[in-house]
């Protein structure tokens, strides 16, 4: 059944929702429980899965590495989603939900997005063999558009507001027959729950730190967690911080109030994070406020810094991902376990600009160089 995660409405998984048809609100499966497993991350927790899902259409996302590091007084782990098959965390969710389009019989589909879902997207859409359409921001970045081109998907950027363009997307879906498997589908929730299962496979952590944009991710990892405690398979779930940018920051803001509102002049190099008006906004709010947890929003130069940080750690990240050190700096959490979810790799956007001039040296005159000194 699907649930709402506002109103508790339930309804029937034979029917195509992605939103509450009564309140709007996102939706969601309800909670599965079951043992683990052998196989790969779909095989082990097969129990956990409302609809079958067929490995054909996999590309060999999930089962990604969890990295130790000691810093700042914390022993943290780095989740390293940057690993998947397109490089980001989306492929989880575009997994399961490509599963759900055909069996409901869709042979098109559709995502918004600003570049590491669409990218997703476009990949296990050719892999299935599905006429794939995707909507993106008339500002969208050369290096985005760049990894969306080779899959054969048709791309239209759109002039206007990104936020609305996410519920007109649905609307399009419904009167043409296209799935739109946009950030929050219920059927995202569903695979981004296993970067949990995997993070309690081999970490018992404090903390949680989320990049979160739309929300869908915050939520997925939530719920993988929460349905591990009710199998019994964990005694309690770890503290989850929600980590945005200041430039676009719109659930750490509404925080006080709790409710989402659309926030004014976006603007963040952290561009895979930076939606006005989060879908999953308010249902993370709801979250935070359930369990007293913090949403915390970082500078551009912190994101910066950390981005730079965590490549002399030997993984280069996007900006987005790297607002999860970025925040680990800010807070005095001594002696604790912290996991941060690195969700895009870092050559999917501009890299760091650095000013360091690179020396150049003739090979006759080779080891005389500074280098080797």
């Amino acid at each position: 059944m699907f649930v709402c995660t506002a109103c508790g409405r339930k309804f029937s998984l034979e029917e195509h929702h992605q939103r509450c048809p009564i309140c709007n609100e996102p939706l969601q499966l309800e909670n599965m429980k079951g043992k683990r497993r052998d196989g790969n991350v779909w095989e082990r927790y097969r129990d956990f899965y409302s609809i079958p899902l067929s490995m054909d259409y996999s590309l060999g996302e999930g089962d990604t590495p969890i990295i130790r590091v000691d810093m700042y007084g914390n022993e943290f782990y780095l989740k390293n989603e940057t690993l998947n098959p397109t490089w980001s965390f989306k492929d989880r969710g575009t997994f399961v939900a490509i599963n759900r389009a055909i069996q409901m019989g869709f042979d098109r589909i559709g995502v918004v997005s600003t570049g590491n879902m669409a990218a997703s997207v476009a990949a296990y859409g050719a892999h299935a063999g599905l006429d794939t359409i995707v909507l993106v921001s008339e500002n969208i970045l050369n290096e985005k558009i760049s990894q969306l081109l080779p899959y054969g998907a048709k791309i239209l950027k759109v002039k206007g507001d990104y936020g609305e363009l996410y519920f007109k997307s649905l609307k399009i879906g419904k009167t043409r027959k296209i799935y739109f498997m946009n950030s929050d589908d219920p059927f995202r929730i569903e695979g981004y729950k296993t970067i949990a299962y995997e993070l309690a496979e081999k970490v018992d952590v404090d903390y949680v730190f989320v990049p979160t944009s739309s929300g869908g991710l915050f939520r997925g990892v939530y719920k993988g967690f929460l349905e591990l405690k009710e199998s019994g398979t964990i005694d309690k779930i770890p503290e989850m911080v929600a980590v945005q940018a200041k430039g676009c920051s719109p659930i750490c803001s509404a925080y006080p109030s709790g409710k989402i509102g659309r926030f004014k002049n976006a603007s963040t190099i952290a561009h895979a994070i930076e939606n006005p008006y989060p879908p999953s906004g308010n249902a993370v709010l709801r979250i935070l406020k359930k369990n007293g947890w913090k949403c915390i929003a970082v500078e551009e130069d912190e994101i910066i810094k950390a981005q730079e940080e965590l490549a002399y750690k030997g993984i280069f990240v996007q900006p987005a991902s790297a607002t999860t050190l970025a925040v680990l700096k800010k807070l005095n959490l001594k002696n604790s376990r912290i996991a941060l979810i690195l969700t895009g790799s870092g050559l999917k956007t501009k890299s760091i600009e650095y000013s360091k001039t690179i020396p150049l040296c003739d090979i006759e005159e080779l080891e005389d160089c500074e280098v080797f000194k």
